[in-house]
């Protein structure tokens, strides 16, 4: 998979229970024929009803929608970067993610002993945060050392340049403060990029609460309400059992509008910038993954790697206008459908066709 999240959390916070559930939710596993799937790691699709519509106007024989990875984590514990609990293996695992959702509980449960001996979620995202700095101030450490002795008869501009960009790193988790707080050049990032730091990594912060909760507004500090999901992991276990109309009367009767497991798909694939377009036809829809800014030849590349060094053109219309028309012909006829070169870039909803040659 191209995109993956690794949910992290205290032990007792929910996290296995919200996990258990996406893995319930697992997409069919012939569309992905390549990946094995490991017992920790749940592929899950991204809920796009403009997936479904166009599907229909195509009256196509298969839906394909896209899809996102979640890697679970076992249960932080204060040490962790020292070894304690599972420790070394805890950040190994979410070194490879591309973000980081922490579970913290707001739920009280006599039967549920919290490790702390208490229900604070911002002592759980102190802990949480507090482990993960200390992790990579002992990696920057490290790198540094092997950056400074690399210096030493190097006059390259980047090596000086690295050094440089490691001393700002360290200095920042010494004081304590998370590597995607900080204004980094691209050229920064692209230089980071191969060291993995884990507060490098985007964050999303899932407030589980009890059934009763769902309407509470979380007490998170300094962290702004686009980056907070509010769900009850109990709840969604409850909703995986129950049909799609069932689903919706039970939500209705909770006042909500939408399942906080699709909340959460739905900002980890917004939280990493990511994009859909959508390939349609009578044979199959499918939905694609791209980063917000591709053009259209690297959304062509997704599809296959000749696709993007043969581009010529894409045909290209909004989902909705292919919708409202009933399909290509008439689309064809009011003039909707356009052609578009190199230099497009793809919008969130386009509907593509590619013209390349081999």
């Amino acid at each position: 998979m191209s995109f993956s999240i690794g949910i992290v959390g205290l032990p007792n916070v929910g996290k296995s229970t919200l996990f258990k559930v996406l893995t319930k939710k697992q997409v069919a596993a012939e569309n992905y024929p390549f990946c094995t799937i490991d017992p920790n790691v749940g592929v899950v699709e991204v809920p796009d009803e403009r997936l479904q519509a166009l599907a229909e106007v195509s009256k196509s024989q298969k839906v394909v929608p896209t899809s996102i990875e979640f890697v679970d984590i076992a249960g932080l514990v204060r040490g962790a970067h020292q070894g304690e609990g599972l420790g070394n293996k805890f950040l190994t695992n979410i070194k490879e993610t591309d973000a980081i959702v922490q579970v913290v509980r707001a739920f009280s449960d006599d039967n549920v002993i919290h490790v702390s001996g208490k229900v604070d979620p911002n002592d759980d995202i102190e802990v949480i945060n507090l482990e993960l700095t200390l992790a990579d101030l002992s990696l920057a450490n490290k790198v540094l050392e092997g950056a400074i002795r690399s210096l030493k008869g190097n006059r390259e501009k980047i090596a000086e340049q690295r050094k440089e960009v490691l001393e700002r790193v360290v200095n920042c988790l010494e004081d304590g403060k998370l590597l995607n707080s900080v204004d980094w050049t691209d050229d920064d990032r692209k230089l980071l990029k191969e060291y993995s730091f884990l507060t490098m990594k985007p964050f999303l912060y899932v407030y589980n609460v009890g059934e009763g909760q769902l309407s509470v507004k979380p007490e998170l500090k300094g962290i702004p309400d686009e980056q907070v999901i509010v769900l009850s992991a109990q709840v969604e276990a409850e909703l995986v059992g129950l049909n799609a109309e069932e689903s919706k009367e039970f939500l209705a009767e909770l006042g909500i509008k939408e399942s906080g497991l699709d909340q959460l798909i739905k900002k980890s694939y917004k939280l990493l910038n990511l994009i859909t377009y959508f390939t349609s036809g009578e044979k199959e829809t499918k939905a694609w993954t791209v980063i917000n800014g591709s053009s259209a030849p690297q959304a062509a590349g997704k599809i296959h790697t000749d696709f993007e060094k043969g581009f010529i053109r894409a045909e290209v219309i909004s989902w909705k206008d292919f919708v409202d028309c009933g399909g290509e012909v008439k689309a064809k006829e009011k003039g909707l459908i356009r052609l578009e070169g190199k230099e497009y870039i793809v919008q969130d909803g386009d509907t593509m066709h590619f013209r390349f040659s081999v």
